[in-house]
């Protein structure tokens, strides 16, 4: 095959990096560096080698067409049908066992590759080009995850048992890294590794959703050889497999660096491990990135802009709090601000900002971290979470003292916050006189932009979603600009990829500050707010909605908890 050079343009240290770069990853990092896309240097390659692109691949279900797993994995490349006879039984045995080969790829193939092919199934290759990520997810989607590594196929059984365990521990190690490798690539925030009585379940967590992952068949084979390398590479007791533990493991993957908190927990038919991933380089979202509206943003910097008082994040677990409070914290860092946060555990690092970590095995608590904090002379303070009276009252102190303190809550809107500090048996005239602003937020997940489509909904539908919502009848003439999923090859069959906050933004005014010290209910702070013009966490949905960012579905989500609280 001629020589190709699709890197023309890049210095030597991007070339030198792509390079290194997996196959599945090359064109598409080349073609971000040469500011075109995907599909266009696709093209590129196509005219320069010669080779025809398929847009659509059909596979080859047949044992006589098959490659060993190890070598689809390795040079990401699976037998197609495009160009072959509809019923491959009308193929004479002899010439499907002799005769090429009919394979797609997603990187130009070398020498090496066609030897590969010819050794492991005696045929020549026939090869075509196709869109990286299509061949990817086909792989996937067809073989499993990792499934070259487990291939049984490729042990060693001719030799004696020791090198034969040792062939097998280098798969298991393999078919890890590839499997935490694989969710960094889908953006996934956590994989479950769930043994069953006939199988090893695999998941991930994207966008909120869990995720089922196709794997080897034989996966339950290697079950506890996976959970104890697990265990090896977070230093946990391999033996142990009564009790709960957790740990952390630090894991490279490409660029990335990956900080992964680890927790196992003894089921009926083994340890069930979860895995939290923390990408330590990810760039922290900004203000408008989080998904705040240019007047939710206006309100929100001008309180970050004050000296002294409480901004308090509120919602569930994985709603996205620790994310805003450190969008917050990059918009105010300035060289003249001394900025320190105490959290569990650090998600994201912002250059220029002292952050710790508690421990509480040492009694490093975060009400032990915040009073020390207060004597490093900090000017603006973030506290991870607000968890007990302890740390409420030293941070109540902190902020009437001349300290910014910013930190989270769970509770489900705004207004209960407020409620919450006075159940921790906090003065109301204290969270009166420190309190701020206080955000509650939730997460919807983001329609994906390459193929959503109109939504088609009944007046009836659209009037009953309204009122579940609580939204005025009158933006039922606004329904037209509603979207639906529809699901592709770039968001998974998903239909949405990424996700987007919503947001309800108290500020405690005057008449906010005498429901405080009053006493009064969570229902009443909200209708003084809503009369104020607060926008509620349905209406930060519904113009979500009117975007184009959203469905109808994902907000209502959220539409029954909000009103069984009113």
């Amino acid at each position: 095959m001629a020589h190709i050079d699709i890197t023309h343009g890049l210095d030597e240290e991007a070339r030198n990096e792509v390079a290194q770069m997996p196959r599945s990853e090359r064109l598409a990092q080349i073609a971000a560096l040469r500011n075109m896309s995907v599909r266009d240097l696709l093209q590129e390659v196509s005219e320069q080698t010669g080779l025809p692109i398929i847009d659509h691949i059909e596979l080859i279900d047949d044992p006589a067409w098959s490659l060993p797993l190890r070598l689809i994995h390795e040079y990401q490349c699976v037998p197609v049908r495009n160009g072959q006879p509809e019923d491959l039984e009308e193929f004479d045995p002899e010439a499907v066992n002799t005769g090429p080969i009919p394979l797609v790829t997603l990187w130009p193939p070398d020498a090496t590759m066609d030897r590969w092919i010819f050794a492991t199934c005696g045929r020549m290759p026939e090869w075509y080009l196709g869109d990286p990520l299509q061949v990817n997810e086909t792989i996937t989607e067809h073989y499993g995850v990792g499934a070259g590594s487990l291939d049984e196929s490729q042990l060693v059984t001719d030799v004696t048992e020791t090198v034969e365990d040792e062939d097998e521990n280098a798969a298991v190690i393999r078919f890890v890294n590839e499997v935490v490798s694989k969710a960094v690539s889908d953006r996934a925030t956590d994989i479950h590794f769930e043994p069953h009585r006939d199988e090893l379940q695999i998941r991930y967590r994207i966008d909120g959703e869990l995720v089922p992952i196709r794997v080897p068949d034989n996966l339950i084979r290697f079950q506890g050889a996976i959970i104890s390398r697990l265990k090896i590479m977070a230093k946990l007791n391999i033996s142990e497999k009564r009790r709960p533990q957790d740990g952390r493991i630090s894991f490279g993957s490409g660029k990335s660096e990956l900080d992964i908190r680890i927790s196992t927990f003894p089921t009926m038919y083994g340890e069930s491990v979860s895995l939290r991933l923390l990408n330590q380089k990810s760039a922290p979202l900004s203000m408008r990135e989080l998904g705040l509206s240019e007047e939710e943003e206006r309100r929100v910097t001008h309180t970050l802009t004050t000296p002294h008082g409480i901004i308090l994040v509120t919602g569930p677990t994985g709603s996205g709090k620790s994310t805003s409070l450190t969008a917050f914290i990059r918009l105010i860092n300035r060289p003249e601000r001394r900025i320190i946060t105490v959290e569990d555990p650090v998600e994201y690092e912002v250059p220029g900002v002292n952050q710790t970590q508690v421990n509480p095995e040492i009694g490093l608590t975060f009400a032990q971290s915040l009073r020390a904090v207060l004597r490093q002379d900090p000017d603006v303070i973030m506290v991870g979470e607000i968890r007990d009276r302890e740390t409420a009252d030293i941070a109540i102190r902190a902020s009437l003292t001349g300290h910014l303190v910013l930190s989270t809550l769970h509770t489900n809107d705004a207004p209960g916050a407020l409620t919450r500090l006075v159940d921790m048996d906090i003065e109301p005239f204290l969270i009166a006189s420190s309190v701020e602003m206080i955000i509650a937020q939730r997460l919807v997940r983001r329609l994906c932009p390459n193929c959503a489509r109109p939504a088609s909904y009944t007046d009836r539908q659209i009037a009953g979603f309204l009122a579940t919502m609580r939204i005025h009848p009158d933006e039922a003439a606004n329904s037209h600009l509603a979207k639906e999923a529809v699901g592709c090859e770039r968001c998974r069959t998903l239909g949405f990829r990424g996700r987007v906050g919503l947001f309800e933004i108290l500020r405690v005014t005057d008449e906010i500050h005498e429901h405080i010290v009053r006493r009064d209910s969570a229902r009443v702070i909200r209708q003084t707010a809503v009369s104020q013009d607060m926008r509620t966490l349905m209406q930060s949905g519904w113009a979500h909605v009117k975007k184009g960012t959203t469905t109808i579905e994902e907000v209502m989500r959220f539409a029954e908890l909000e009103n069984d609280e009113d």
